[in-house]
C-alpha cells in the first residue's frame, strides 16, 4: 500500500510514513496552510525615518561612517532612540536605505554628471581580411576667377588597395560641396 501511495501521489517514503502516522493519530489528514519562516522584524518604522534623518544631516555618508556616527549617538550622547540603530550592521544599513519608508522620508538629488562620449572618433578600420572597407578623401582644388573650382574625390579599399578617383565640378549653388551633400 505504501508503494502504491508513493508511486501516485509522487511523495518520498518518509512523507507517505508521516502522513499515515497523522491520519492514525487524528483520525483524518487536513492540508495545512503553507507559513513561510519570516524572521521578527527588529527596525520599526521610526528607526528608518531616525536613519533616513541622520543620512540628511550628514548628507548621506558611507555605511561604516553612518554606523560609526548611529553608535556614538547612543554610546556618547545617550540618546535612546538610536539603541536599536547602535547596534547595526553595515550591511543592514544598506538594505534599510532601500526600504520604501527610508526612500519616502529621505529625497535625494545628485548633479547630473558628464560622460564621455567618443563623437568623432578618427581611427583604422580593423577590416579583418575583408573587402568592402572603403576610405574616402576629398579635396577641393581651389577657386579661379570667381568661379568654383573642381573636387577630386579619391576612394580606396582598405584590403585590396583598389582605387578609383574621380572629379567632380562644383555646383553653382553658394555653399555646396560634395562634402555637405545629403
Amino acid at each position: 500500500m505504501r508503494c502504491y501511495l508513493e508511486k501516485m501521489t509522487g511523495l518520498s517514503r518518509a512523507q507517505v510514513t508521516r502522513l499515515i502516522a497523522r491520519y492514525r493519530d487524528r483520525g483524518k489528514i487536513e492540508v495545512l496552510p503553507y507559513r513561510r519562516h519570516r524572521f521578527p522584524q527588529r527596525y520599526t518604522r521610526a528607526d528608518i525615518e531616525l536613519l533616513a534623518a541622520d543620512d540628511e544631516a550628514h548628507e548621506n555618508l558611507s555605511g561604516p561612517a553612518t554606523r560609526h556616527i548611529l553608535e556614538r549617538e547612543y554610546r556618547l550622547y545617550g540618546k535612546r532612540e538610536f539603541e536599536r540603530l547602535a547596534s547595526i550592521s553595515v550591511a543592514h544599513l544598506y538594505n534599510l536605505r532601500q526600504q520604501p519608508r527610508y526612500r519616502e522620508r529621505r529625497l535625494h538629488y545628485g548633479k547630473t554628471r558628464p560622460t564621455a562620449v567618443a563623437i568623432g572618433e578618427r581611427r583604422c578600420p580593423d577590416p579583418q581580411g575583408q573587402p568592402g572597407y572603403l576610405r574616402i578623401d576629398t579635396v577641393h582644388q581651389g577657386d579661379r576667377l570667381g568661379a568654383k573650382g573642381v573636387y577630386h574625390i579619391d576612394t580606396l579599399d582598405a584590403v585590396t588597395q583598389w582605387q578609383i578617383v574621380s572629379t567632380t565640378r562644383a555646383s553653382a549653388r553658394p555653399g555646396w560641396s560634395p562634402c555637405s551633400a545629403p
